[in-house]
């Protein structure tokens, strides 16, 4: 038998060994068949709301105990394999490329496994503002957009605009999207910060070097199993006529709508839908949940001393910084993951700096945003 096949199914056991312990299987197990037997009881369908809230909230465990139990069965059939293949070495090709395939898949249940926040497995917003300096920091947020964009066509997110302000100039003044998919917040919580391009201004006749900045800020939307209690009175309602999608007919009526908590001055707003209905159910979505990353951020610095001004819980912080000359580098300022391969990165491919993020928030590690040196 070849010691480093052994060596590869011994670890992909042992690595589902420990999920089974730390993400407590056996207990998910109970839930589930609790549920199950609600599910089958009469009357469980009387309230349809209910029953829809009930399943929704046992989505993250179903999930979880079905990518477990698959991928039992099929290192069950590895290990079968590969004591096979130490009696007949022709199925040692077999064995490689099965092994090759599990080991990705470990990769990605020991990553979603890392998920273990309240409102890690909604769907997120996802804004981005441009900063200063005009069509340069317009620009690098429409490429910042577009790169979420592309993320999330690869993994099968829907990408829904629910705002956006264009440069006269050209390019992106604000936008913010919505990203529905499984565990969409989970992963994207990581991109919240201040992001920063080095490039050749494109704009500049004199080819000079510029750096430009672009905000990003991602929420989740909270569903109702999440309480978030605004008073009537703390509310403004603004309604204003808007461009963009729509044509003439957004810029004859005032379809979009802006509210404002006036406690925190939190505002949100719509304006890509015709209807001032569903500019307005958009609007008030995405209030609620700014305000609850607000509330959680706060819970989160009271518990976690070690996060300080300059940490994960403050806004503002340059977390990441692209470089496209006079060198290619792309790297996270937090967890120091780094590649040369910018136009991937900017072509969606950010799942190694979504994945250093999880990884040493889970280890417990304050992510401090380090000063970057000047390029």
């Amino acid at each position: 038998m070849n010691a480093e096949t052994r060596r590869r199914v011994d670890n992909l056991v042992s690595r589902l060994r420990f999920l089974r312990d730390s993400l407590d299987i056996a207990g998910k197990r109970v839930e589930r068949d609790k549920f199950n037997n609600e599910q089958a009881a009469p009357g469980f369908w009387d309230n349809p709301d209910k029953a829809q809230k009930r399943i929704a909230a046992l989505k993250p465990t179903t999930t979880t105990l079905k990518i477990y139990e698959e991928l039992d069965k099929a290192l069950g059939d590895v290990e079968v394999l590969n004591e096979m293949a130490a009696e007949d070495p022709s199925l040692a090709s077999e064995l490689e490329p099965e092994l090759d395939v599990r080991e990705k898949e470990m990769d990605a249940f020991e990553l979603r496994s890392m998920l273990s926040g309240a409102a890690d497995s909604y769907n997120a917003f996802l804004r981005v503002q441009a900063g200063a300096g005009g069509a340069e920091a317009c620009d690098w947020a429409q490429m910042l957009m577009r790169m979420y964009a592309r993320w999330a066509e690869r993994g099968g997110y829907k990408v829904e605009l629910l705002d956006e302000v264009r440069s006269e100039e050209g390019g992106l003044r604000s936008g913010t999207v919505k990203i529905e998919g499984d565990n969409a917040y989970g992963y994207l919580q990581s991109e919240t910060g201040v992001h920063r391009l080095v490039r050749i201004s494109p704009f500049d006749s004199n080819s000079r070097r510029q750096t430009s900045f672009a905000a990003v800020d991602v929420t989740p939307e909270i569903d109702d199993t999440i309480f978030i209690d605004i008073k009537p009175d703390d509310l403004v309602r603004q309604t204003f006529r808007s461009g963009g999608p729509g044509g003439q007919h957004q810029n004859k009526t005032e379809s979009g709508v802006r509210y404002i908590h006036t406690p925190t001055g939190v505002a949100a707003e719509s304006r890509t839908e015709r209807s001032q209905h569903k500019n307005d159910d958009n609007a008030m979505k995405m209030l609620k949940a700014r305000l609850y990353k607000i509330e959680e951020m706060k819970r989160r610095a009271e518990v976690e001393k070690a996060y300080d001004d300059k940490g994960e819980v403050s806004w503002g912080n340059q977390i990441r910084n692209s470089v496209m000359q006079p060198y290619t580098m792309v790297k996270d300022n937090r967890t120091d993951e780094q590649t040369a391969q910018v136009n991937a990165v900017l072509d969606g491919d950010i799942d190694s700096f979504i994945q250093a993020y999880l990884r040493q928030k889970a280890a417990g590690k304050a992510l401090v945003t380090k000063t970057p040196s000047d390029d």
